[in-house]
């Protein structure tokens, strides 16, 4: 695969998940859904299951209504590998700072952010990346979190 066209598409993924973590300080669902493929699937960190686009932003919507209402989407990728020039695999730690409450299912670590361990797969098609999968799971005390520095 072409290191050059790689690198482009690289710069390209980590604009599309800053895109995200400023859409999410906006609560701007339908900008937060706008590169979720139409036949997109989303697990989020309770392990409901969602498909496509529709549900996908109905959910953020939601979401950005509740004690999530002015938080803050932190996201750094610690993994992004191409499966083919046009699949890519991104493993992201991501935080969630100045939440209201702390819902059910969530932990706040010692640095009072939740934390969660979010795989995206991303496909190149329409001129652009759009998210295929999004499964998102809640970090622990108990599951021994250790971010990469």
């Amino acid at each position: 695969m072409g290191g050059e066209t790689q690198s482009t598409d690289r710069l390209l993924l980590e604009s599309l998940i800053g895109s995200l973590a400023n859409a999410w300080a906006r609560g701007d669902a339908s900008e937060y859904a706008s590169r979720f493929a139409s036949d997109g699937t989303f697990t989020n960190f309770l392990g409901m299951f969602f498909q496509g686009r529709d549900a996908f932003r109905e959910r953020h919507d939601s979401v950005f209504k509740t004690v999530f209402k002015g938080s803050t989407l932190v996201p750094k990728i610690t993994a992004l590998r191409f499966i083919r020039m046009d699949v890519v695999v991104v493993d992201i730690d991501a935080e969630l700072r100045d939440i209201a409450a702390v819902p059910n299912g969530l932990v706040a670590m010692p640095d009072g952010a939740v934390h969660t361990k979010l795989l995206m797969v991303l496909v190149k098609e329409r001129g652009g990346w759009w998210i295929s999968a999004y499964h998102n799971v809640a970090v622990s005390t108990a599951s021994r979190y250790s971010p990469r520095e």
